[in-house]
């Protein structure tokens, strides 16, 4: 910003920002997060003539009652961190005004995720969650109704928030948080053992929403625990035990040096993670290719028909459109163009059913197809017209592993949509319950290595040598192996024949795993 003048010091967006500051910080009170003068929040003043790394920061101070806090209380800082303005002393016994000692945090979540407040709260609940497991370096939750409201995450999703070690000194506990950040690419907290937790969003309704909702989701684990039940597992059934030692499997379930063998394991440690492909590894080829595909291709019109008002249909339409264009653009067979908005509805249609067929036909694993596809299976599913298919070794095998602590994650071309409806409509029950979470083509091409590089850092193991994928694809295969995956083959009926010497393991059935 250059020099900060005395009237851009005084002017309404800075008012506001510390107006804010103090009315949240009695709010914060009111529900434990900032007693005893504990915790601290700041905060960018919104400009939007002005680059959000270049906006000012106002922070709350240290050591004060944060209750009683008043607008003039607040630091102001510049997008750098220098202390552009400072509050006036108070009368005794009032300490004398210091900046918070969070502060090389805060700029840790400024600069690093380009962050437009930050919350650090000492709630008992963010405190409690990294004590039940002193083992635990990350809290882990899933099928948990407030998931929705962490950024990125979905009910589905599996929740994963650090957790680093507490220091004397709250800036000594920087350059842990600032690691933990880069390890964890997706996380928006960090949680301090025996501590509390910091908290950043886009803007303070994100931080705050998002606060909110970790401490709701870390009450539950608590309470969930003293039940004697899993918050961490997708059915929160019963705590697993293994030699009389709570929430450890075969693995210890815990990180580094703690996940060791156990004897019942006959000597091999289990993966962390498994990652399961589908096509041709849970579910028969056929299924796909003679079920699913031709009841979407066949009902594609019918489906566009009837909900092409919905906001949900007009997204997949966006997505085709942009799809296509860049087909035209290279040529690809198949491609139409699709007329624009103002044309009829069933001009539209007409050309959308013609290029989604092409893309049926060429078995395309492009995210606009299939994104359509699911929401046409789920009609599907819903009327009782597919059922979902999987082999018979597959719903064994994925009890033995839940009940061992090992997270179980879907991993295919079809939309995250279609694998739920797939695994959740089965002549052996609803599977769901025994998968921890979904990825598709958004996180990247099932043959490329930084897809599974990017699952990796979506799990937040400690090496990927601790995921397990099954695929039925060499190149599959190939690519996470690059990634450092262990990688093992599943030769099902149906499946297409390997290549002489491909050097991967192979199985016939899961319960070889």
């Amino acid at each position: 910003m250059g020099s900060v003048t005395q009237a851009y010091l005084e002017s309404e967006p800075v008012k506001e920002a510390r107006s804010l500051i103090s009315e949240l910080c009695r709010q914060f009170y009111s529900l434990g997060w900032v007693s005893g003068t504990g915790g601290s929040i700041t905060m960018k003043v919104h400009d939007s003539s002005i680059p959000k790394p270049q906006q000012l920061i106002l922070m709350s101070p240290s050591g004060v009652q944060k209750e009683r806090m008043e607008p003039e209380d607040m630091y102001v800082l510049s997008g750098d961190g220098a202390i552009i303005s400072s509050p006036s002393p108070k009368p005794y016994p009032h300490k004398p005004p210091k900046c918070s000692d969070c502060a090389p945090l805060f700029m840790k979540a400024y600069h690093m995720r380009n962050a437009g407040a930050v919350i650090h709260s000492h709630g008992m609940e963010s405190c409690l969650a990294t004590m039940i497991n002193p083992h635990l370096k990350e809290f882990r939750i899933t099928h948990m109704e407030m998931i929705k409201g962490i950024q990125g995450h979905g009910y589905y999703d599996e929740l994963v928030i650090p957790i680093i070690e507490n220091t004397a000194y709250e800036n000594e506990l920087t350059d842990s948080l600032a690691k933990a950040i880069e390890a964890y690419p997706k996380t928006t907290a960090v949680l301090v053992r025996n501590h509390g937790i910091y908290v950043w969003g886009d803007s303070w309704i994100s931080a705050k929403t998002q606060s909110e909702c970790y401490h709701y989701l870390f009450d539950a684990a608590i309470k969930l625990h003293q039940l004697g039940l899993d918050w961490s597992t997708p059915d929160h059934g019963p705590i697993q035990v293994v030699k009389g030692v709570p929430s450890v499997d075969c693995r210890m379930n815990v990180s580094k040096k703690a996940r060791i063998a156990d004897s019942n394991c006959n000597g091999k440690p289990f993966p962390r993670c498994i990652v399961l492909d589908i096509e041709g590894t849970t579910t028969p080829i056929s299924f796909v290719t003679d079920i699913l595909f031709p009841y979407a291709q066949n009902n594609v019109g019918r489906h566009l028909s009837a909900t092409y008002a919905s906001a949900e249909t007009q997204d997949d339409i966006k997505l085709l459109r942009s799809q296509v264009e860049d087909d035209l653009k290279q040529g690809v067979i198949g491609a139409v163009p699709i007329p624009s908005e103002d044309a009829e509805k069933e001009e539209v249609i007409a050309a959308l059913v013609a290029n989604v067929e092409a893309m049926i036909k060429a078995d395309r694993k492009i995210t606009a197809l299939k994104q359509l596809q699911g929401h046409i299976w789920r009609t599907g599913f819903e009327t009782n017209e597919l059922k979902g298919i999987v082999f018979d070794d597959v719903p064994e095998a994925l009890e033995k592993w839940h009940a061992s602590g090992v997270k179980v994650y879907i991993y295919s071309s079809g939309s995250r949509l279609a694998q739920r409806l797939l695994f959740g409509n089965t002549k052996f029950g609803d599977l769901r319950k025994y998968l921890s979470g979904y990825f598709d083509t958004a996180v990247g091409n099932k043959r490329e290595k930084r897809s599974y590089v990017e699952i990796t850092d979506t799990l937040g193991v400690d090496k990927p040598s601790e995921i397990l994928f099954l695929t039925d694809i060499y190149q599959e295969a190939i690519a996470a192996k690059a990634a450092g995956i262990e990688a093992i083959i599943s030769v099902r009926p149906g499946n297409s024949p390997l290549p002489d010497n491909h050097g991967f393991k192979t199985i016939n059935s899961f319960l070889e795993v």
